[in-house]
């Protein structure tokens, strides 16, 4: 039998060393600048940022989505809107901090945890909430600047007291997609049409509806819910909503695509009216996913189901096909 020779002094520290592992770096403590900063970072919700892509939407549909003028006017508008709903988050976790340190999840928010005191948190969403739209009076023009000037008067009322109305719940956050959409319209002076307005609309409303009904068919049966008008809503009604929006919406889309293709000179194919299948089929799978009650962020649902988005993005090369009239 072979024997196992013993550790010696200078081999037993290596061996621990080893075979402890590396501690993880810990989180900046609370108060530090590097904490205040990371917490008014998380705080402006990064991942809600991409909403804001809507700004292109009208500009895309015009095809002026390739003009370098309009591509830094477009910037221009999406950092000044990703600043205004910064400003919203900001006072809203302040004002709500004491709620939010009862809720089990939205104890953990920077305010709400201390890793960003109160009055910072006013301090700096007041600020943003005033130099965006000052900055869009300056840099982009004053339509833009009454457009982002009422959608954090909107915003902030939606946060004091409209969440708590029943329809208008819906139709406040709906509006707030729809102002996104049309901003960067108003920025390059694209005249808007009516059936852009209505599918823009009655689509974000198909996805806002579809997502409380979502969070009303998780919730049934349970205590606590998310949001306090979900015990006033009823399945039925929320489905309602969403079906009826996503009626519209098609039907918006299809005159839409209708009246564009007649205005516009002949193309080999005609990529607009074929884009209406495109589109029908992305309602019809995104409804799949509603009527589950699992349809939540609109991001969400896209980026985990493959064939919704394949089917969105044969969508968008078969516009853009349209828009350079292939």
């Amino acid at each position: 039998m072979t024997e196992t020779a013993p550790l010696t002094n200078n081999a037993r520290p290596a061996l621990l060393e080893q075979r402890t592992p590396p501690r993880p770096t810990p989180p900046p403590a609370p108060g530090t600048l590097t904490g205040v900063l990371q917490g008014l970072l998380r705080t402006a919700r990064p991942k809600q940022w991409v909403k804001n892509v809507l700004v292109i939407a009208a500009p895309a549909a015009a095809g002026r989505l390739f003009d370098p003028h309009a591509l830094t006017r477009l910037a221009l508008v999406f950092a000044l809107f990703t600043a205004c709903a910064a400003a919203v988050y900001l006072i809203n976790d302040a004002r709500d901090v004491h709620a939010d340190r009862a809720h089990p999840v939205k104890r953990h928010r920077p305010v709400a945890a201390g890793q960003v005191p109160v009055p910072v948190a006013y301090a700096v969403g007041g600020a943003l909430g005033v130099l965006a739209p000052a900055a869009a009076l300056w840099l982009a023009s004053p339509v833009v600047a009454a457009l982002l000037a009422a959608y954090i008067g909107m915003q902030l009322a939606y946060c004091v007291s409209l969440k708590h109305v029943l329809v208008v719940d819906l139709v406040v956050v709906t509006t707030g997609f729809l102002m996104r959409a049309t901003a960067g319209g108003l920025a390059l002076g694209i005249p808007l049409s009516r059936w852009f307005l209505i599918t823009t609309g009655f689509g974000a409303l198909f996805m806002v509806s579809a997502k409380r009904y979502s969070e009303a068919v998780q919730m049934a049966g349970k205590a606590g819910a998310t949001r306090a008008l979900l015990t006033e809503y009823t399945t039925g009604y929320l489905r309602f909503v969403w079906q009826l929006a996503a009626g519209v919406a098609v039907l918006g889309y299809c005159l839409w695509a209708l009246e564009a293709d007649h205005d516009t000179p002949a193309c080999p194919l005609p990529w607009r009216q074929l884009s209406m299948v495109a589109f029908i089929l992305a309602i019809l799978r995104y409804a799949v996913f509603a009527d589950r009650g699992t349809a939540g962020e609109p991001e969400d649902v896209l980026l985990r189901d493959r064939a919704l988005a394949l089917i969105v993005l044969t969508w968008l090369a078969m516009y853009g096909l349209a828009v350079a009239q292939w």
